[in-house]
């Protein structure tokens, strides 16, 4: 973990328009910055940045944040990621809180790895760019393969000479840890002695989400009966097959702007697919998916499309790893390359546009496909097409998400009409599966199910409820007002309210009687106390940085509004004082009565209700409650003027 004295200096040296102004097209209006929205497609900007309170949102499609959180939704840093990020840009050391001495090691190694991969792609991009083998062989063989030169710098593709031992040499001469280079990969150990092991082959670096090099395909030039067409990083300390893409740190953004992820097979469809101007594409390296490399994915979207090999081979592997797509939700499509082409060869075939609309036009639904394909296989076995019926329902199984049980429905139906089948003895086989996997599960996904139960009886319920709507509304009309006490305090809490005691103790002291209908909000008032008392100087600024994420967007949405009042109003209205005047106390009464009006009304409908039912006797003492309230209405609405609360 990062040290919070680390936190610290980087949250007091954001900059958050020097940030977010790297990304975004920022300009200047009033005291804030306006910009087209990096987060969804807009031809007017209004997405907001804040220097003052180090904070941006948009008030098109709502998100919202700090300078880190920013990082971690733009880029899709995790927060320790991002906060390093933002200490080597700001020169920062960063110190990390006291560890093992297993675990420093392991931090040592992983660190001695990245720089041995980062020094070794550099040593095979100047091999392929600036040396007569690596021109002649490697960088005539990539052009000839229709590869531009910008699209090869941008991917660091490499190339690793004939030299037996020219990478190791060079490792060894910049003082690299001989025992740690055969970790790599880059360097074999063959009987006591330091080779290279990717000698004669092209060279593919493979990078994390942060852009490092953790890894590296070697490929031969173009058919050689000598090894296998492609070696492999093998695992360790910062490479793990199974939870990386190929070309995700590229791809990134492209999916997240696009809302589809496209999924090939190899690195050069990837290069290819980029270069033809389809970037939202990353590569599975062949292997069969796994729960890692989906999750990735479902960082930036849920639509997932598998573009492979129209081979049965390629039918194959598409359909390898579906059974998990399903369980993380992803919506996936299938397409299928004609003519013995992959998406290397038939991009350049048919060029960037006719690939795109042959993609649009080609999707197949994963499961239908999967359906299609198993009842090719059986013909009129009826034994097989059992065991499909089986493999189908336990597939559908899989769509265990509340949110999904319309989905899972509706293949039901269309399944069990192909299959020919009756649809309720189908649906009850699927929750035959669903059952058995419960058991298998030790009997953890009860308390998920009897949960969905609850939900759906409480949206049985609200839909007919006729007082259901007032209800709700009424709810959020509270919260705007627990928001807005929020708000004085985070803007003002801590400017003096008279010569004895700040706005914030005011404010405590007004709601001693007084408590939030919201939980959530309640927390954040608890937090904002909690700080107080320990002279933590809390703000909207200061408290922006919380490692709670709900604390930190609630901060960012009742501190930003989406317009301001003009820098010109004091030099129009001369004397004025319109913006440069202190409302603070002003703002803090006010926001304190009408909080306490709306208190006041749901306690009067409560009071009504009770005497609805109450006794005689019972109905004496709510009529004097009544008048008690009214006496405390009169007070605040003669403070106010004239108030009306609906």
């Amino acid at each position: 973990m990062i040290t919070p004295n680390t936190i610290q200096q980087i949250t007091n040296r954001i900059d958050i328009i020097d940030v977010v102004g790297e990304f975004v097209k920022l300009k200047k209006r009033g005291t804030n910055y306006l910009g087209l929205c990096p987060f969804h497609g807009e031809k007017s900007p209004s997405f907001t940045v804040s220097p003052a309170k180090e904070i941006y949102k948009c008030f098109g499609c709502g998100k919202s944040g700090n300078t880190i959180t920013f990082l971690m939704e733009h880029e899709k840093y995790s927060y320790v990621e991002a906060l390093k990020w933002l200490a080597e840009r700001y020169n920062i050391e960063v110190e990390e809180t006291q560890k093992t001495a297993e675990q420093v090691q392991q931090i040592q190694i992983a660190d001695s790895l990245h720089a041995i991969n980062h020094f070794a792609q550099q040593f095979f991009t100047q091999q392929l760019f600036e040396t007569e083998e690596g021109n002649n062989i490697a960088l005539s063989y990539l052009k000839e393969r229709g590869f531009r030169e910008e699209v090869i710098r941008k991917f660091q593709i490499g190339y690793n000479p004939e030299s037996r031992d020219a990478l190791t040499q060079s490792l060894l001469k910049n003082q690299f840890n001989p025992e740690l280079l055969p970790k790599t990969g880059l360097v074999a150990n063959r009987n006591n002695e330091l080779v290279d092991n990717y000698r004669s082959r092209i060279i593919f670096p493979i990078h994390n989400n942060s852009g490092k090099v953790i890894g590296f395909g070697a490929r031969v030039i173009g058919k050689s009966d000598r090894g296998p067409k492609y070696i492999n990083t093998p695992e360790n300390e910062v490479y793990s097959k199974s939870k990386i893409l190929y070309g995700s740190y590229f791809a990134r953004l492209a999916i997240d702007k696009a809302d589809e992820c496209l999924l090939v097979e190899g690195y050069t469809d990837v290069v290819s697919l980029h270069q033809a101007g389809i970037e939202n594409v990353v590569a599975s390296g062949g292997t069969s998916l796994t729960v890692e490399q989906l999750r990735l994915i479902k960082k930036y979207t849920n639509n997932l499309t598998i573009i492979y090999d129209g081979d049965s081979a390629g039918v194959k592997a598409a359909l390898r790893g579906l059974d998990l797509a399903i369980e993380e939700s992803l919506n996936v499509r299938l397409v299928l390359i004609p003519d013995n082409e992959d998406p290397d060869s038939y991009v350049n075939k048919v060029g960037a546009t006719a690939f795109n609309q042959f993609i649009a036009a080609s999707k197949k639904d994963f499961i239908l496909f999967q359906l299609e394909v198993l009842l090719q296989e059986a013909g009129n076995d009826v034994n097989k097409k059992s065991g499909i019926v089986n493999q189908i329902a336990e597939t559908l199984s899989k769509i265990n998400k509340a949110e999904d049980f319309t989905k899972q429905q509706d293949y039901i139906k269309q399944c069990s009409s192909i299959l020919k089948i009756d649809e309720t003895g189908f649906t009850n086989l699927v929750n035959k599966y669903k059952r058995d996997k419960i058991v298998k599960d030790e009997k953890k996904l009860p308390f998920e199910e009897a949960n969905f139960i609850q939900q759906d009886a409480q949206l049985g319920s609200a839909q007919n409820n006729p007082e259901w709507d007032d209800t709700a509304t009424l709810l959020q009309q509270d919260e705007q007002y627990e928001k807005n006490i929020l708000r004085v305090l985070l803007d003002h809490g801590l400017k003096p309210f008279d010569d004895s005691i700040t706005i914030a103790a005011y404010i405590f002291n007004e709601m001693e009687h007084f408590q939030f209908e919201n939980t959530q909000l309640e927390q954040l008032m608890h937090v904002y106390k909690d700080w107080y008392n320990k002279g933590l100087e809390p703000t909207s600024k200061t408290m922006l940085y919380h490692d709670d994420e709900f604390i930190r967007n609630t901060i960012t949405n009742i501190t930003m509004f989406p317009f301001e009042l003009s820098l010109r109003w004091d030099e129009i209205m001369e004397g004025m004082k319109i913006l440069n005047r202190d409302t603070s106390i002003n703002d803090a009464i006010m926001s304190m009565n009408y909080f306490k009006l709306r208190k006041l009304k749901k306690m009067f409908d409560d009071n009504q209700r009770d005497m609805e039912h109450a006794s005689y006797e019972e109905q004496i003492k709510l009529i004097e409650l009544h008048k008690q309230l009214k006496e405390f209405e009169r007070e605040i609405t003669k403070q106010l003027g004239t108030v009306i609360i609906r």
